[in-house]
């Protein structure tokens, strides 16, 4: 019997109408010429097939006597597709009510009757001309719970579901049923004996841990005293690589309703100048959205002196473990919004990164992603909702002080098309959380040649999110101009002289 870890569970105890913990994607697929019938049927025919390739797909959740403890995975009774994979009503739509229909259902909680996830098709979406799609497009919207997926399980499910090709691999049938046991199979003193197991294995793990953490702190502190010279007992201070927060518009308590649009850029030439600055493709993302951010805010809001703080994910999985959990953490990045000249603005996002990275070096091995499971959803499920819930709707999250601004997390993909039931994907554009506090979420995918961003965010909070998605291929435009090195000329022209950006090189890093 194994129960969620606590990160895991923390996205079900925290969770409110107003603050869905799941995260999706909606896709725009090209179907093959000749396609004839129902995408969505033909996609719910070709994940049947697979079912038993994701574990996903059937566990649901159980939920200890009197919630004493985590809940635990098991394995649903049966797997209603018409539930779980739907067809989008109405006729042809353009892309952006697609995008307007996906962030209405992403502001809607899944039903933890059945397992965590959802698929919604769009069976016919106007093609815009400058996409250059030859057949039909067709949408696919998902939406997961971040109880039941992080990268590992998002890796698994996308190889079960999608091809290489645009004729579908054969998958080998299932041995046989399923041997995971259902909710009726359990027994209450079991249950109870596994949440007392769990605590202890969870207390027997921190008490092993803390050696370690001491010596990872108490070597950060170390190495702050040596570089502190003579200033005595404060120099064994750590120094954070960032400040609070300013306020902006984006700091606020969030509604059920989200807004949603998209842009994307070449990933060849993001690269390129990630390699002319001395720095990273994350740096250069972080930059497009510096100073796409900075145009939103001067055109519907107020700009701040200090610069806005993003929150990103970090990844604190070792490469050989292969557990289906979350196993993360959130760092802060100094966007450097208050620095107009461009180069600048480049030079604090790299040096924030690079401080990011030198922090999670020393500190990766010890942060924690599970905690103790006895009494846990009657203090995060109760006590901490109940503070969650009225710093939203009281007003207190414009007011108190915020480590961040926004969220931005940046997403490696596959630089191959992918195919689902035939058809070929065009474009993958995450759709993630948004918080109280945090109603702006911009996340970035990189796939076949492209960086697609998706830009969620509360509807109140945001609501000219079409205008941030435009600054957001604005600013890639403008940095091809700075960032971009000149063509060398023929021999047979006049020598031009080579273009260099003024920023600092330093050594490749990323966050």
């Amino acid at each position: 019997m194994k129960s969620l870890s606590g990160l895991d569970a923390t996205f079900l105890y925290l969770e409110t109408p107003e603050t869905p913990m799941h995260v999706g994607s909606l896709n725009l697929y090209e179907l093959p010429k000749g396609f004839k019938g129902s995408f969505h049927k033909a996609v719910q025919q070709h994940i049947a097939k697979r079912m038993h390739l994701a574990p996903i797909f059937s566990r649901r959740l159980a939920f200890m006597p009197f919630d004493l403890g985590h809940p635990i995975w098991v394995e649903a009774d049966e797997v209603d597709l018409d539930f779980h994979i739907r067809k989008v009503p109405g006729k042809q739509l353009s892309v952006r009510q697609a995008e307007a229909m996906a962030a209405k259902l992403h502001g809607q909680l899944i039903d933890r009757e059945h397992p965590l996830w959802e698929f919604h098709v769009f069976d016919d979406i106007k093609a815009p001309a400058a996409m250059g799609i030859e057949g039909k497009l067709v949408g696919f919207y998902s939406k997961i719970h971040h109880a039941a997926l992080d990268g590992k399980g998002g890796t698994v499910l996308a190889n079960a579901v999608l091809d290489l090709s645009a004729v579908p691999r054969e998958v080998a049938p299932a041995d046989g049923p399923r041997k995971g046991r259902t909710a009726g199979d359990l027994k209450i003193g079991e249950m109870i004996g596994a949440v007392f197991s769990n605590s202890l294995a969870q207390y027997a793990k921190l008490a092993r841990s803390l050696p370690a953490a001491a010596t990872s702190l108490g070597g950060a502190v170390a190495r702050q005293s040596v570089t502190g010279g003579e200033k005595g007992l404060t120099s064994l201070r750590p120094k954070s690589p960032i400040s609070l927060a300013p306020k902006t518009v984006f700091n606020v308590g969030i509604t059920r309703h989200r807004v949603f649009a998209t842009a994307s850029v070449p990933f060849a030439e993001s690269k390129a100048m990630a390699k002319v600055v001395g720095g990273t493709f994350n740096d250069i993302v972080l930059w497009i959205c510096s100073t796409a951010l900075r145009s939103y805010l001067a055109k519907h809001a107020t700009l701040p002196k200090k610069p806005l703080i993003a929150a990103m994910p970090v990844s604190l999985r070792e490469e050989s473990n292969k557990e289906l959990n979350n196993q993360a953490s959130i760092s802060v990045v100094d966007l450097g919004t208050h620095l107009a000249h461009p180069m600048k603005r480049m030079n604090a996002i790299m040096a924030s990164t690079a401080k990011v990275k030198e922090a999670l070096l020393n500190l990766k091995s010890v942060l924690p992603t599970d905690y103790p499971s006895l009494l846990s959803p009657w203090v995060m499920g109760g006590a901490a909702k109940a503070l969650f819930k009225t710093y939203g709707k009281s007003g207190i999250a414009g007011k108190l002080p915020t480590v961040a601004n926004l969220a931005i997390s940046n997403v490696p993909g596959p630089q191959v098309p992918l195919y689902l039931a035939g058809a070929r994907m065009v474009t993958f554009h995450p759709l993630s959380i948004v918080l109280h506090g945090l109603a702006l979420n911009i996340t970035i995918q990189t796939y076949a040649g492209r960086v697609d961003f998706g830009v969620i965010a509360d509807k109140k909070a945001v609501p000219h999110v079409q205008d941030l998605a435009d600054a957001l291929e604005a600013a890639f435009e403008e940095a091809k101009t700075l960032f971009v090195p000149e063509p060398v000329a023929t021999p047979a022209a006049k020598p031009v002289a080579k273009r260099k950006a003024t920023v600092a090189p330093r050594r490749r890093a990323t966050a």
